[in-house]
């Protein structure tokens, strides 16, 4: 992968992410994505309903935890840079950001 970007990510709507972060993402993905599949499994094979609902709500808490690291790194990364060279209105996009996250 590419060095982190320097301008502003959110301006642009893309980011080029560290190596790590990239691999740690899509990691946490692949992951999410194989449980889905099983879930899709468990009702193909007429598993029993809590015992689907268990797993939706491991996958729920799995795509949470991914959002809040995704979150996390952008006030850290996008966020900061934006807000060290005066571009304010980022924290309004952030805020409106927060706002949809907590629907």
């Amino acid at each position: 992968m590419a060095e982190e970007c320097k301008c502003c990510c959110c301006q642009h709507k893309e980011k080029i992410r560290p190596e790590e972060e990239y691999k740690d993402l899509i990691h946490r993905l692949n992951r999410i994505e194989g449980q889905v599949r099983g879930i899709r499994g468990m009702v193909e094979k007429n598993a029993y309903c809590t015992d689907i609902m268990v797993q939706v709500a491991a996958v729920n808490a799995a795509l949470n935890a991914f959002n809040r690291e995704l979150l996390a790194t952008h006030i850290r990364t996008c966020v900061a840079e934006d807000i060290r060279q005066g571009k304010d209105e980022v924290i309004d996009d952030l805020i409106v950001t927060l706002q949809k996250l907590m629907k």
